[in-house]
């Protein structure tokens, strides 16, 4: 496994619009599931990297509220702005 990648390199598949109510759903229970997936961890397993020089799991959890926090305000002012 490519440790840079860990989940694979994005490959656009033309079939993937299809699956935006899918992604909205996913988007929606991620915080709760990564709340549990994090929550019997202590400050040692959350201050540990996933790879080496890689982020660790708790830089990692705050970086995906703050792109959630991010897409949110941009979706709205796409969709409330006369010019966005």
């Amino acid at each position: 496994m490519d440790l840079k990648y860990p989940v694979g390199k994005f490959h656009f598949d033309g079939e993937m619009a299809s699956m935006a109510d899918d992604w909205i759903k996913e988007i929606g229970t991620l915080p709760s599931l990564l709340k549990e997936a994090v929550a019997s961890m202590g400050d040692e397993q959350l201050d540990t990297a996933y790879r080496p020089g890689g982020w660790t799991v708790r830089q990692v959890v705050h970086h995906v509220a703050d792109s959630h926090i991010n897409a949110y305000i941009r979706f709205k002012l796409a969709l409330t702005e006369e010019n966005p």
